[in-house]
This record gives C-alpha cells, sequence and structure tokens, in this order.
C-alpha cells in the first residue's frame, strides 16, 4: 500500500513538473521570439526635409486600404487540427469572440514589424481596413492592431462585400467615389476584381520604403 502511494504521489509529481516545464517554455520561445522581431532591428528612418513636408501639406492624401487576415496578420481559431504556422510558436495575442451564440477562441499572430509599418506608413496615407470577415472578430482584431492610436478609424467588413461565385467581392466605392485616390493592399487580388485599375500597392509601397530606408 505504502508502496502504491508513493508511486502515485511520484507520478503526480512528474506530471505538475512536466506541465511546469511546458509552461516556462512557451514563456520562453515567446520571450525569444518578441528579442528577435522586435529588438534586434534598427529601423533608419531619414527625415523629411522642410520642403519636402511642404509639398506633401499640399498633396491630398490618398487612401491605403488594408486586408486583415493574411496580409497584416495569421490568425485560426479552436478546433483547427493544423494551423499553418509553426508548431509551438505562440500567438501575439487572443481574441475571444461569440459567434452564433458560441464562444471561439482565436489564436493571432501579427506579421513581422506590423506595428511599425502602421506607424510609418499612416503618416503617408489615410489608413482604411476593409476585411472579408464578419464585423465581430474584425473589429477586435482592428482594435488590437490600432492600439489605440486612432490610425485605423475606418472600417469595412463582410457586410459590405459583395457575393459572386461564393467568394466575397470588396466594393471600394465605399470607401471612396474616386477610385484613383485608392491603393490596395490584399493577399487575393481576386478580393478586388472588380477595380482592376487600383493602384498596385507593391509599386507604389516599395518606392516611399526605399525612400526612408524601411526595406
Amino acid at each position: 500500500m505504502m508502496r502504491t502511494q508513493c508511486l502515485l504521489g511520484l507520478r503526480t509529481f512528474v506530471a505538475f513538473a512536466a506541465k511546469l516545464w511546458s509552461f516556462f517554455i512557451y514563456l520562453l520561445r515567446r520571450q525569444i521570439r518578441t528579442v528577435i522581431q522586435y529588438q534586434t532591428v534598427r529601423y533608419d528612418i531619414l527625415p523629411l526635409s522642410p520642403l519636402s513636408r511642404n509639398r506633401l501639406a499640399q498633396v491630398k492624401r490618398k487612401i491605403l486600404v488594408l486586408d486583415l487576415d493574411e496580409t497584416l496578420i495569421h490568425s485560426h481559431h479552436d478546433g483547427v487540427l493544423r494551423p499553418t504556422v509553426r508548431p509551438g510558436t505562440p500567438p501575439d495575442f487572443i481574441l475571444k469572440v461569440v459567434i452564433d451564440k458560441h464562444p471561439v477562441r482565436f489564436f493571432v499572430h501579427k506579421r513581422p514589424h506590423v506595428d511599425f509599418f502602421l506607424e510609418v506608413v499612416s503618416q503617408w496615407y489615410e489608413l482604411v481596413v476593409f476585411t472579408a470577415s464578419m464585423e465581430i472578430y474584425g473589429s477586435a482584431v482592428a482594435d488590437k492592431l490600432d492600439n489605440s492610436r486612432s490610425i485605423l478609424k475606418r472600417r469595412y467588413y463582410r457586410q459590405h462585400c459583395t457575393l459572386e461565385l461564393g467568394s466575397y467581392i470588396k466594393d471600394l466605392s465605399v470607401v471612396h467615389s474616386d477610385l484613383s485616390s485608392i491603393v490596395i493592399l490584399d493577399n487575393s487580388p481576386g478580393a478586388y476584381r472588380s477595380h482592376p485599375f487600383t493602384a498596385d500597392v507593391r509599386s507604389v509601397l516599395s518606392r516611399n520604403l526605399h525612400q526612408h530606408r524601411l526595406w
């Protein structure tokens, strides 16, 4: 009897120690990821000259429309057996939302350096979030990315899209009637196929980022 109790006690201790060790490794990986992602990067930004600032002040800023999923962030929710991130990678934040009366947890991974990206490009463009996701989810993600900076105030969601052949198409005319003033950053060109002549953000942003030594 004594031996059985000792074995049970030993097993309990080992199980507790294993859980404690797993939690420690989780915290360590998260800290290492933070150090690698943010602290080892040196951002060298040249300030604008007074002449450049004066010229920018006279030009109406264009609108940069930003997608969320697979563009600024990646997320997966409870029940997903194979998330498309490396196993063991801790999320940047976890969202708990209620969808159809069922609580769902989303594990959200931000694109590396996205916070700095938003901070910089918000000086050049009026930022607008446009996602085909449901508002209850998209709004929560946008709140986290905005982080009380008031740079992602204008937002559009699934209800602002048009459903065509099972795909949600983003109607950019709801953002602004003058489509020539809109630049879009989206991982799926099909999402804005109704507006094929909208500015290609890759060339526009690359030029701006290169000038400011961000890339």
